[in-house]
C-alpha cells in the first residue's frame, strides 16, 4: 500500500494530461466533424461546390488512411521543416483534432443520410428557417443516431491519448512505464490500467445518461 501511494501522484499526473488531451480534442473533433459532414454532403454543378466536396474528401481518405502515431510524428517533426512550428501540447492537439474529426465527419455523414428528407420538408411548410430545421430538427435526430458510434470513438480517444509519449509528453501510460522500469515491477502499470478503466467506466455512464436524454426522438 505504501508504494501505491508513492507512485500514484505521478501516475494521476500523468492521468491529468490525458485528460485534457481527451477534453480538449472531444471540444474541437466533434463541432468541426460535424461541419464536414455537412460540407461533405454539398452536391452539385458548381466548380467551386466540387472543388470543396473533392478537398474534404481527400482529407477524410488522408487522416483516416494514416496511423495517428505518424501524424503526431508529421505534426512535430515535420511541419517545422515548412516553417509550421508548435509546442508538444499544440502539436498533440492539432493532430489530435484533425484524426479524429475525420472520423467523426463519416459518422455524422452517415447521421444525416439517415434522417428522413420529409422532416425538412415539414420544417419548410412550418416556416423554418435553415438553421431552425437543423437546429430543433435535425442534429437531435441525428446525435440520437450516432451516439453509439460516436461512443466508440470517444472510448478509444482515451487510449490513444497514449500516443502523445513520441513527442515527449508525460502521460498517464509514460509515468507508469518510469515507474515500472525504475522499480522493475509490473504494479504501476497495473494501475495504470484500473485508472484507464475507471476513465471508461465514467465515460460509458455518461454516454448512457446521454442515450436516454435524446430517446425520445424515434
Amino acid at each position: 500500500m505504501t508504494y501505491f501511494l508513492e507512485i500514484l501522484p505521478s501516475l494521476l499526473s500523468g492521468a491529468e494530461m490525458t485528460l485534457s488531451v481527451f477534453f480538449f480534442t472531444i471540444i474541437g473533433a466533434i463541432p468541426l466533424g460535424m461541419l464536414l459532414a455537412l460540407g461533405l454532403m454539398q452536391k452539385g454543378r458548381n466548380l467551386l461546390v466540387k472543388g470543396l466536396h473533392m478537398i474534404l474528401e481527400a482529407y477524410v481518405w488522408l487522416f483516416r488512411g494514416t496511423p495517428l502515431l505518424l501524424q503526431l510524428i508529421f505534426v512535430f517533426y515535420g511541419l517545422p521543416i515548412l516553417g509550421i512550428v508548435f509546442d508538444r501540447y499544440s502539436a498533440a492537439l492539432f493532430a489530435f483534432i484533425l484524426n479524429y474529426a475525420a472520423y467523426f465527419a463519416e459518422i455524422f455523414r452517415g447521421g444525416f443520410g439517415a434522417v428522413d428528407h420529409g422532416q425538412t420538408e415539414a420544417s419548410q411548410m412550418l416556416n423554418l428557417t435553415r438553421w431552425q430545421t437543423l437546429r430543433f430538427v435535425i442534429i437531435p435526430q441525428v446525435v440520437k443516431i450516432v451516439l453509439p458510434s460516436i461512443g466508440n470513438e470517444v472510448i478509444n480517444l482515451v487510449k490513444d491519448s497514449s500516443l502523445v509519449y513520441v513527442i515527449g509528453l508525460g502521460d498517464l501510460l509514460r509515468a507508469g512505464n518510469v515507474a515500472s522500469a525504475r522499480d522493475v515491477t509490473l504494479l504501476p502499470l497495473v494501475m495504470v490500467g484500473l485508472i484507464y478503466l475507471i476513465m471508461t467506466l465514467g465515460l460509458t455512464l455518461g454516454l448512457k445518461q446521454l442515450e436516454k436524454h435524446f430517446s425520445y426522438y424515434r
